[in-house]
């Protein structure tokens, strides 16, 4: 390690208040940048470091929303309990994907989110939702905001928990902690109230990449340097996590929808285009 290391943690600071405040746990941020950073590693070692940083950041990014009263408790560990093994799965599947094959595939998902995310904007936002009607399937959740404020929205289970053994198996797979794809399925496909899509989310990345994070220290795929250097960007996210979280408040559920596409689309189409220039 050198001073250098020491700007990564602005760079985990930037990552974590950006991650929070859009609920993806910034993974989908700091995994192009430690890409571009560190050309030489292993997509293993990148991704270890990745779910590291993305855990800290979500351990954070949950006690700050937990305050706030905006989290799903019994949706996120429904969800969760489908992840999880999915993220087991994904943290092994990552050795066995080359690095130019890895790169390619991680622009082409982050895009693709985009367009689903731009796609659904619309529905994303509001508080208030009527119930759906009917069905064993049919679940609807009341969350007291403790500010006056309840949001009453159903869903149907089994979409959501189909797509979240996805987000495990992709997320871990990416190293990305899966609140790119947990946030636009929850707000779009699920209609759940986007803040506090955003706030479960990251609720549910403790579990997520706490399944990828131990995988890789299992496998000594993080150790030594690199370990060293997730700590010093999980000490970034965490302080930042909290600004993020208050910045959320400031900001509409469109606005935060616009800046995760933006995110997306810029990081997924530089991954995507790289190859033309090297």
């Amino acid at each position: 390690m050198s001073w250098l290391d020491l700007l990564l943690i602005p760079l985990g600071f930037a990552v974590g208040a950006y991650g929070t405040m859009v609920g993806a746990g910034g993974g989908f941020v700091l995994m192009p940048a430690l890409l571009l950073i560190f050309p030489d590693e292993s997509q293993r070692t990148v991704t270890a470091m990745s779910l590291l940083v993305v855990l800290a950041n979500a351990l954070s990014g949950t006690l700050a929303y937990a305050r706030r009263r905006l989290i799903d408790y019994r949706s996120g560990l429904m969800f969760a309990s489908v992840a999880v093994p999915a993220s087991f799965a994904g943290a092994f599947a990552v050795r066995y994907l080359p690095r130019s094959a890895f790169d390619m595939a991680f622009g082409v998902l982050l895009v693709g989110i985009a367009i689903v995310v731009v796609v659904g904007a619309a529905r994303g936002g509001q508080t208030i939702r009527d119930p759906i009607r009917g069905g064993r399937a049919i679940v609807t959740r009341v969350i007291d905001r403790g500010d006056g404020v309840t949001s009453r929205y159903s869903y149907d289970v089994r979409p959501g928990l189909g797509l979240s053994g996805v987000t495990g198996f992709v997320a871990t797979l990416f190293g990305v902690g899966g609140g790119i794809i947990q946030v636009p399925m929850m707000a779009t496909l699920l209609r759940i109230p986007f803040d506090i899509a955003v706030a479960t989310s990251q609720f549910m990345l403790i579990f997520m990449a706490s399944a990828g994070t131990l995988i890789h220290l299992l496998n000594g795929e993080l150790m030594g340097t690199e370990l060293a250097r997730a700590g010093l960007l999980s000490i970034g996210a965490i302080v930042g996590a909290q600004t993020g979280a208050r910045l959320s408040r400031r900001l509409s559920s469109a606005t935060i929808t616009r800046l995760l596409a933006l995110g997306l689309i810029a990081i997924g189409g530089r991954l995507v285009l790289a190859p033309l220039f090297n």
